[in-house]
This record gives C-alpha cells, structure tokens and sequence, in this order.
C-alpha cells in the first residue's frame, strides 16, 4: 500500500472553512462536529499547562463506513517557551446524515460574500477569540468576549479588547494578530510513487579503527552493529524525502512509519489501546519539513521534532458527536540525553 503524501500550499480563507471539509496546517480549527468540542484542560499541555496551539488536522473519511462518512484529526502543540513539549490529537466523526452539514457536498465555488472570522459555531458554542476553541470563559466587561482562559483573555486585552470592551453595538468579529496562530495553510494530498530505491545493506563493521581498536571485540561488534543500524533508518528516511523533498506530510492508515532514527522507536506496549478496547494503529506522521512553514522561532525557542506519529483506534469506534482523544508518539533525530 503507498503512502500518500501531504504538501503545504496557499489557499483562499473559504476553502479552509469547516463546511469545505479542509485539511490544513495552523490558523484556527475548522471544527467538524460542533458537539463535544475539547475544552481547555484537555487542550492544555501536560508538562507546562499553557494552552496548546492548534498544529494540523486532517480530513480522513473511512470508505464504507456509514459513521465515519466525515472523518477528522486534529493536531494540536504547545508553542510556549521553554517548553514547546505537549501534543494532543483527537478525532470526529460523522455520518452523512448530521446535524451539521448538508447531505450535497460542498460548493466549489467561494461564497459571495466574505464571513469575518467565526467565533461562534452554528449549535451556539462560543469560540475563544485567540485560538478558536471552545470559549467558556466571557468577558466580564463586554459579555461578548469569549475565551478559552485567563492566558488569552490577557492576550486579547492587551491586543487591542481592552479599547473595544466598553463599546455599544454589535459584536466586533475583527480579531488582531495575537502573535499565537501557526501560519495558515491547505494540505493537498498525492499518493507516494510506489517505485522507490533500495536502501544499501551494506555492512560498515570493518570501518571501525584508530583508537576504538584497542576496545573490546565486544563493543566493538555491538557498536558497528548499532551504528550501522542506525545509518540504514536515517537512510531509508533520507530516500523517502528525497523523492518528495517538499513533503510534510506521511498518510496511510495501518502502514509503517518511516523513522528518522533508530532511537526512541515505540514498540508495542509503548502505544496504549483505545478505551474501546481495541488496540491503535498507525495513521499518519508529520514530517520535519513542516517546521520551515511555521515561523515558530518567532516566540523564543522553537518547536523541534523528527517525526510525530499519530496512532488512531483500529476500529475507529464510534463516538456519538464527539471527540475521542488519540495518541502522538514524538520522535527526535536523536535521542535525548
């Protein structure tokens, strides 16, 4: 089975609205089911508690599935210096028949009119002004400010609310740059060419020498070994991006994933079953090339990775109108000390 391949490019802001079905990196969430959205302690990140900023998500119907005829992943990272750790990913689905969405696919053509930024889903749910998830929290000046915590209500008055609060008249859905959102863009998806070199099984052993010679026969062996190991994965990574160097993006649900390194591989143990019972399974993997789109220096350290692995439920089980949280396996081109 190939792998299809996912690739950033410029889009208009209306293809990437959630009746368009997008898949896209940064800007806000395109919510698909407007029900059971996660809330701020789901979205804050477990090693820092800041929230999390939306990374990706990817629109990923199941063929043959009447419950999973709309299908999202949602991808989300903590941005926040010096931590730059946590990721959640969760995912929705829907039938063709929904409380959402028509039955007729979306228009190909843009809306005659361009919307302001939706801070309110449709079912009535408030959108935080920052990050564009769930907002529960309002302002108490205005009580028309929606956020998602203190953290982005500060952000947002500092940004400009703290002028438009005391304001008559409609709500103002004109929303300043706070400086959090990745950039924006659509993932187009082709499939990988199936034809790809081999990669060399060349045994480099012998290529130890100098001073590690006088080392046991042992250790030597047991190095060569793991080196050499290690250089046939950075290899068959290096092949695979060369083939499609622009990629940022590996899909294909049940395959294997294509490491950078040999260190900190999961095994099976490592990736937890769903709470249906049914064990996960390999859906898709971010690429480092995203990070030359991201401008994510631009708030201190900058987020770091070499492969995220996203594990899905097998069964994709059903979630009524929900989302189901899954499971992000960060690996970096070499192992932390």
């Amino acid at each position: 089975m190939a792998a299809e391949l996912g690739f950033v490019e410029v889009a208009p802001a209306w293809r990437l609205r959630s009746e368009q079905f997008p898949s896209k990196v940064g800007g806000r969430p395109a919510w698909l089911g407007e029900a059971g959205l996660p809330g701020p302690a789901e979205l804050a990140c477990a090693r820092c508690g800041r929230p999390l900023a939306f990374l990706l998500q990817l629109y990923a119907p199941l063929p043959g599935r009447a419950d999973a005829f709309h299908r999202g992943l949602f991808l989300f990272c903590c941005r926040a210096p010096p931590c730059c750790a946590g990721l959640r990913v969760f995912r929705n689905q829907l039938p063709r028949e929904n409380d959402f969405y028509s039955h007729e696919p979306p228009a190909e053509e843009p809306p005659p009119e361009t919307e302001p930024v939706r801070l309110q889903l449709r079912s009535g749910p408030r959108l935080c002004r920052v990050c564009g998830c769930l907002g529960p929290k309002t302002c108490s000046g205005c009580h028309r400010a929606s956020y998602c915590g203190r953290e982005h209500q500060t952000l947002d008055w500092r940004a400009g609310h703290k002028q438009a609060c005391g304001r008559t008249g409609p709500s103002d859905n004109t929303v300043p740059d706070h400086n959090f959102l990745f950039p924006e863009f659509e993932i187009v998806i082709e499939t990988e060419d199936e034809i790809t070199p081999e990669v060399s099984e060349k045994d480099d052993a012998s290529e130890v020498s100098g001073s590690m010679a006088e080392a046991p026969e042992e250790e030597l062996e047991s190095m060569a070994k793991h080196e050499s190991r290690e250089d046939k994965i950075f290899q068959k990574f290096k092949t695979k991006v060369a083939l499609e160097p622009e990629q940022i993006l590996r899909y294909g649900r049940g395959i294997a994933p294509v490491w950078i390194s040999g260190e900190n591989v999961p095994r099976e143990e490592d990736i937890p079953d769903c709470p249906c019972g049914s064990r996960r399974a390999f859906e898709f993997q971010v690429m480092p090339q995203l990070l030359n789109h991201l401008k994510a220096d631009r708030l201190g350290r900058s987020l770091d990775w070499g492969v995220l692995a996203v594990f899905t439920c097998a069964e994709s089980c059903g979630l009524g109108s929900g989302y189901a949280e899954e499971f992000v396996w960060k690996q970096d081109v070499t192992a932390a000390p």
